[in-house]
């Protein structure tokens, strides 16, 4: 800049020219704006100036201060042979004009007996100053500890959830390291930058004895208080440290729910913090061994045993997420993918009250977050996959399909690709496992609710059923007759023709069960009069399914409740039509006939083969023993 304005003052001291137009008059302040006009002229801009005639014209040029901008607009200056230098030989005489430049506050005033070589030098300026403008806003290298806890937001995120799970035997040791891995975590998620701004404020003071300024920083300084790890594993152990805490999640609770907080960027962070710290942990190995759904059913659960300070920061962090003022734009860089998966993996807890809290809380980011929903969908989706194709273990399942529940009833139609997809590749496969009592009841009612969205997809779903129909669990097979009667019910009759025959073979299956609780259910189908409307239109394919394992129940069964059932529907069919029921009868009797003659063929064959055996000598049937020759070489 220096420079610049010394060559301007030797431009100005060779220059002995009086001015001989003093109407052109430009100023260059160093706000970055740029006036070239004159004096004596109208208010209209960019009036050309006739070099014939050399009329009294004006030009009136502004720039923004937006640095691109005005670095690409100066560029021009030094392209002589381009745009520019025809411009202002155009618009100004080639004579010596009157020029005064303001740079830096420094007050420049010369006679150039060229312009054009006064605007070069002023380009030059403004573009030195543009640089150091732009270099200015470009980011700089950030510090080794910043670099190394960005590089580890991915690898600390896994590494986080090994090292909070840990159940600490040495509390100092212990609780030390699992911080430190913590803390690798919560520096790159949740930046030190965020909380710069805040004023620190003893945390031990309570809510009533601030000013009302002062307690959203004595919030977060309570957040903060609380991030750090308590080991419940010996009760024995509790301390006032431990005591203090659960003190100050009280208070935090309390101040939530009065409405007082205020989830600004810094507070938003602090809670998630808080809430990622206590709460991610990995669970010990399972050493439960596989069984089935009835003994799954009765297993005892297991509690936590530092549930008394969990269930408070789970409760922070239902209100947290259900606070009506909560920005989700701001709350989401926080509320991201990689909390929402580690929220996921809490699922696997032992613990059914801690399954029940995640169950409302991921409901609820679920319902906040809209950005998130296909990002939770797909999480959802992975966990099923690996239980029923790899594991075939997870507790939280149940709870999984609970949340679903609601978010299907909720999809609008006609149902996206998407969503079929996951019925077809996640919730009809969760028929598959040996567990599927501990949450069938859920898995139905997803079920049922994309039937009731689409019913076209009934006749995929029977499928489905019929494909994992269990053969030797009896108590599985009840389950899936109770779906089928739920899923029959919401049935058009287009779909239901295109499936009765392969349902209706099992169906007759079951009726012949011996099994008395499968036969009973099976027959208590017909007591479903939407079905029993789907059976009568049919009827015509469906009796020669049915009649025969009704005839045959009614022959060799041997429960007395079943026998009574089948009486009734052979009574229900009569009713319907009796020479429908008579012709399927005497079929049976032919096709029984047809089997007996077989039989007795069978039989006569056999007692031939034997007669024809016994004429012939045992003892001619068999080679008497070859008595090996005597060796000639003696061994």
């Amino acid at each position: 800049m220096t420079s610049a304005c010394n060559f301007l003052r030797q431009c100005h001291t060779h220059n002995s020219l009086q001015p001989r137009n003093p109407n052109f008059h430009l100023s260059w302040r160093s706000n970055i704006q740029v006036f070239i006009t004159f004096k004596n002229s109208n208010s209209n801009p960019f009036l050309f100036l006739d070099p014939e005639t050399n009329e009294k014209a004006k030009c009136c040029l502004y720039l923004k201060s937006k640095p691109f901008s005005q670095f690409f607009f100066f560029t021009f200056f030094f392209v002589k042979n381009l745009l520019f230098f025809p411009f202002f030989w155009l618009c100004f005489p080639y004579n010596s004009q009157s020029l005064s430049l303001t740079a830096q506050g420094t007050q420049v005033s010369l006679l150039s007996y060229n312009v054009i070589q006064a605007v070069f030098v002023a380009g030059s300026c403004f573009v030195a100053i543009m640089l150091k403008q732009i270099l200015s806003k470009l980011p700089r290298k950030s510090q080794k500890s910043d670099s190394s806890d960005s590089a580890g937001i991915d690898s600390g995120n896994h590494t986080s959830n090994s090292g909070n799970g840990v159940q600490c035997t040495n509390i100092g040791n212990s609780i030390s390291s699992r911080l430190s891995v913590v803390k690798r975590v919560s520096s790159a998620v949740f930046p030190a930058s965020i909380m710069a701004g805040v004023e620190a404020v003893e945390p031990n003071l309570s809510f009533k004895d601030v000013s009302n300024p002062q307690k959203q920083n004595l919030f977060i300084s309570k957040l903060n208080l609380c991030a750090e790890v308590s080991d419940f594993s010996d009760p024995d152990k509790t301390t006032a440290e431990q005591d203090l805490k659960r003190q100050t999640l009280i208070e935090l609770l309390d101040f939530v729910s009065s409405g007082s907080a205020k989830f600004n960027e810094p507070a938003i962070a602090a809670m998630c913090k808080m809430c990622a710290i206590n709460l991610f942990r990995v669970f010990p190995p399972k050493y439960r061994s596989n069984s089935t759904s009835g003994e799954a059913e009765d297993e005892e659960p297991m509690f936590d045993p530092g549930w008394s300070n969990l269930q408070l920061v789970y409760d922070l962090l239902l209100r947290f997420i259900s606070y009506s003022s909560l920005d989700a734009k701001v709350a989401k860089k926080y509320v991201d993918h990689s909390f929402i998966l580690r929220l996921l993996d809490l699922f696997e807890s032992e613990d059914p009250r801690e399954r029940d809290c995640l169950k409302t809380i991921l409901h609820r980011i679920y319902g906040k977050f809209m950005v998130h929903r296909p990002f939770v969908r797909k999480a959802v989706s992975n966990i099923i996959y690996r239980f029923v194709f790899e594991t075939e273990r997870h507790n939280g399942i149940a709870e999984l399909l609970e949340i679903f529940g609601s978010i299907i009833s909720g999809f609008a139609i006609p149902l996206k690709e998407e969503h079929k997809i996951f019925l077809w590749r996640a919730l009809i496969p969760l028929h598959k496992p040996k567990s599927v009592g501990v949450y069938h009841q859920q898995l139905t009612y997803c079920v049922v609710q994309f039937v009731d969205k689409d019913p076209k997809l009934a006749n995929s779903v029977i499928k489905g059923l019929l494909k994992y129909w269990p053969v030797t669990n009896s108590q599985k097979e009840l389950m899936f007759i109770s779906e089928l009667e739920e899923i029959l019910e919401m049935t058009s009759m287009a779909e239901f023709q295109k499936i009765m025959v392969p349902l209706f073979r099992r169906i007759a299956y079951c009726l012949n069960s011996s099994h008395y609780q499968v036969a009973e259910r099976a027959h208590l189908l017909w007591n479903n009069e939407h079905i029993l409307n789907l059976i009568t239109l049919n009827r015509q394919v469906i009796f020669p399914l049915i009649v025969p394992a009704i005839e045959r129940n009614s022959q060799h069964h041997w429960n007395q409740a079943v026998l009574n059932l089948t009486q009734n529907i052979r009574k229900m069919f009569c009713e319907m039509d009796e020479e429908l029921v008579l012709a399927c009868q005497h079929k049976l009797e032919e096709e029984s006939s047809q089997l007996s003659e077989a039989a007795e063929k069978r039989k006569l064959t056999w007692e031939r083969l034997e007669t024809a055996a016994g004429f012939q000598p045992v003892a001619g049937n068999i080679i008497p023993p070859v008595k090996p020759a005597p060796c000639a070489v003696a061994c």
